[in-house]
């Protein structure tokens, strides 16, 4: 099944199309990350779309930021860490994607889990060009409600404030392959 027949698929029941497209595009996609082999790009459809655990982290102004402040966008909660190696090979595809997409409603919150100050983290993002948000969740509370198992991890939620899917480990989120689920949340979600 391709992403279009996918997008087709029950019209009048969002929440089942919407996981029918991120289980199609998760089986059906693969990327090549540099010097590996190919792998899937997979994204794991939850059985049930539930809403994503409220926060409110600081920003990297000490500003506070909650997710609903994005409420009726389309949310990739990104787990990061500045020691995490494969977590800063992410970082340039991310910050390609929001350049690109921040404006058809696409929001990057960089998560960090890095423990202590958040200087580490901003002088990291500020060296690196990352112009999404990033939050810092220093004491590890968000993570535990996420459940984050390992970094990198990933969110994807849906402009109804529900999870659509989770991806666990490093993906290249700039390659066609992760730009064509960027796309189909975003087409998907604005029908909704």
């Amino acid at each position: 099944m391709n992403a279009l027949s996918a997008l087709s698929l029950e019209r009048k029941r969002p929440g089942k199309r919407l996981i029918a497209v991120l289980f199609s595009l998760g089986m059906s996609l693969t990327t090549q990350a540099p010097g590996e082999s190919a792998g899937s790009f997979e994204i794991t459809p939850p059985k049930q779309r539930l809403m994503a655990p409220a926060f409110q982290l600081p920003d990297l102004s000490a500003a506070r930021t909650s997710l609903e402040d994005f409420r009726g966008k389309v949310v990739l909660a990104h787990f990061w860490a500045t020691f995490c190696v494969p977590c800063l090979h992410e970082i340039p595809g991310l910050q390609a994607l929001w350049q690109e997409y921040h404006e058809q409603g696409l929001v990057i919150l960089g998560i960090a889990a890095d423990r202590g100050s958040v200087e580490v983290v901003r002088d990291f993002s500020e060296q690196a060009g990352v112009t999404f948000p990033v939050l810092h969740d220093a004491d590890g509370r968000v993570r535990n409600r996420y459940e984050v198992v390992a970094l990198p991890m990933s969110y994807v939620i849906g402009r109804d404030g529900r999870i659509s899917g989770r991806v666990i480990g490093s993906r290249d989120w700039n390659s066609p392959e992760g730009r064509q689920v960027i796309e189909a949340m975003l087409q998907q979600d604005s029908a909704l």
